[in-house]
């Protein structure tokens, strides 16, 4: 019996061909803020059960959140939460059929982490200082 050899195939570009460009990394980050951001809604169910459980579970919660660990992940969720907006934002922009030249992509990419950046910052800021600040 004949052997058929199969035709061959062109193979697609992948990583090894094409230079990561920051559009294609906050690409990546914009997908991996999407499903930190369902481990965030975990964080505010647990704080709304407790406020509804009663004191001694809210005083748990609290008492997490008070601890570096527990300000470290409501701080990365901050984030997760603004870069997410910003990243959906540009989205928006690109659905208007604007933005598409290569200046102007990595402009709005650039744009969105510097701002999900500053704006965290600024909403932290802005939280210690109607708190009273760091406690």
């Amino acid at each position: 019996m004949a052997e058929t050899k199969a035709p061959a195939r062109p193979l697609s570009p992948h990583l090894q061909i094409y230079r990561p460009m920051l559009t294609m990394m906050m690409s990546i980050v914009h997908r991996i803020t999407g499903a930190g951001l369902y481990f965030g809604m975990l964080l505010l169910a647990w704080w709304l059960i407790a406020a509804a459980a009663g004191p001694n579970s809210y005083a748990k919660f609290q008492w997490f959140m008070e601890t570096l660990i527990g300000r470290l992940v409501l701080f990365g969720f901050t984030w997760t939460l603004i870069h997410h907006m910003l990243g959906g934002v540009r989205h928006l922009i690109w659905d208007t059929g604007r933005g598409f030249g290569p200046v102007e992509r990595e402009w709005l990419t650039l744009a969105g982490l510097i701002g999900s950046i500053g704006l965290t910052i600024l909403i932290w800021i802005v939280g210690y200082l109607a708190l009273g600040g760091v406690q």
